[in-house]
């Protein structure tokens, strides 16, 4: 069932609900250049698994770029996405506050274009790097409020917004518009049925443009590609290089009628050779991305993060079992286990970061108290993360630690996760049940999750459940956008 505008309204009056107060007007705006803090570009991959890039062993998909950042860069191999799906992983990401506190907590559509939005009350890390003096742009897909809602990117601190508001439209890569700023672009070349004009590709010419506009002060850009997230397509000379590489099961799609390029997959028949075509491309954008910010003497100056927003997807024809893309996790896009939540995640600044590895386990809700570090912007008191500053620039001893990592999600039953140490717990069906047992792991000894350890470990898992109970603060709108999930 999917909520109206009219009953979305309505919804917000039986809620008050506030994360953080916002501290704009206690902020002076810095006049900095861009010699005195760093740039930030914080690339941010759909739906990309953890197994599918070069470097984490992907067999089929070539990414010399990424592989070459990893290699050249920290490598993260413990770190998280804010959520299992789009929109509430992008929540913690900009908010600071994991699915337990954030105030987006799940995929909410508002009819006819957008997401439930972000409160004018969350103080995002727009806003905190706009107060510092930096130019903040975001390009590819945002998903955090319906265009001229207070969850919109230019109200929420963006300056240059330039893609997909609606996550859903942004299932479609020959969309009828896109976005920039306030301003609906209509693409003719994409009317009726026609593909003309490749979304990503416009969105990716915007990003080096923003980034020629803007190179003489600090900048952050945000880059939330919609690539590889279904519908599986790419253009015709992306593609031609991996036609006949596959056995195809092709997928049969939307090819007409009213959710055709308005949410619906199209078909396609070569799903496999159309996802490494996909992967690939993100790829060549990332070098362009590097090779810009070269061009113009800025990466010395530049931290580059790349990461995905959640696990490896099972539509529109995607076969991530065939490409191993969760590597060696158990599960995929809305589980709670590590394939639908553990991520790669690259960190990358010459002569400030040491190329390696870290375990140290971290989160999206982490990025705002770390770029905080970094640049000096305004972290608010009440978020949840911790800054994993020390460890990118090799001061491990300073380097705090979460007690423990929490998760939830409400579509598919409800579900909750903790990862504390080495440990993992999940519970999942919470709206059928508000007590369901606890499945406890190992990810030392189990990586894959497959051996329950529930009932050798019972303090353990009475532990674990209060810290559930106590890490949920609960959000009316999202218990009742569950309660139309289930109906």
């Amino acid at each position: 069932m999917r909520t109206t505008t009219t009953s979305f309204c309505s919804l917000l009056l039986l809620v008050s609900f506030a994360c953080s107060t916002k501290p704009n007007e206690q902020i002076v705006k810095n006049d900095v250049s861009a010699a005195a803090t760093p740039n930030i570009v914080y690339i941010l991959a759909d739906d990309l698994g953890y197994g599918d890039l070069g470097f984490t062993g992907q067999a089929y998909i070539k990414t010399p770029n990424l592989d070459k950042l990893a290699e050249t860069g920290m490598f993260f191999t413990d770190h998280y996405s804010g959520s299992t799906v789009c929109a509430p992983s992008r929540s913690t990401l900009v908010s600071g506050l994991h699915t337990g506190h954030a105030p987006v907590r799940g995929n909410y559509e508002i009819q006819p274009e957008g997401q439930y939005p972000l409160p004018d009350s969350v103080f995002t890390l727009f806003e905190s790097l706009k107060a510092a003096g930096y130019t903040t742009g975001a390009f590819g897909k945002w998903g955090l409020g319906y265009p001229g809602s207070e969850g919109d990117p230019n109200k929420q601190g963006v300056d240059v917004f330039y893609g997909y508001n609606c996550q859903r439209m942004g299932h479609n890569y020959y969309p009828y518009h896109l976005w920039h700023n306030q301003d609906s672009v209509v693409l003719e070349e994409n009317a009726g049925t026609n593909l003309g004009v490749y979304a990503p590709d416009l969105i990716h010419e915007q990003t080096l443009k923003f980034i020629e506009d803007y190179q003489d002060r600090p900048f952050f850009l945000y880059v939330p590609s919609i690539i590889p997230h279904a519908e599986l397509i790419a253009p015709e000379e992306e593609m031609a290089k991996h036609l006949g590489r596959f056995e195809e099961t092709p997928y049969k799609g939307v090819d007409e009628g009213p959710t055709y390029k308005i949410g619906g997959y199209m078909s396609q028949e070569n799903p496999r050779a159309a996802f490494v075509a996909m992967v690939e491309l993100l790829d060549q954008q990332v070098g362009e991305i590097l090779d810009k910010l070269e061009d113009l003497g800025l990466r010395e100056n530049t931290l580059v993060v790349f990461t995905s927003d959640n696990g490896p997807h099972l539509e529109g024809g995607a076969d991530p079992e065939f490409f191993d893309s969760n590597g060696p996790y158990r599960g995929h896009k809305r589980d709670l286990y590590e394939g639908g939540i553990r991520v790669p995640m690259i960190a990358n600044w010459p002569g400030k970061i040491a190329p390696g590895l870290s375990d140290h386990p971290s989160a999206f809700w982490d990025m705002f108290a770390t770029i905080g570090d970094l640049t000096g912007a305004k972290v608010p008191d009440n978020t949840d993360g911790i800054s994993f500053a020390p460890t990118l620039l090799g001061k491990k001893k300073a380097q705090a630690q979460h007690p423990y990592l929490y998760w939830e999600f409400i579509e598919q039953g409800g579900k909750q996760a903790i990862r504390k140490g080495d440990w993992k717990a999940i519970r999942v069906n919470l709206n059928a049940d508000p007590n369901p047992p606890i499945e406890l792991y190992n990810l030392a000894e189990d990586p894959g999750e497959q051996m329950n350890l529930a009932t050798r470990y019972p303090e353990r898992v009475a532990a674990f459940k209060a810290l559930m109970e106590s890490s949920h603060r609960p959000n009316p709108v999202f218990k009742l956008y569950a309660q139309e999930l289930e109906n």
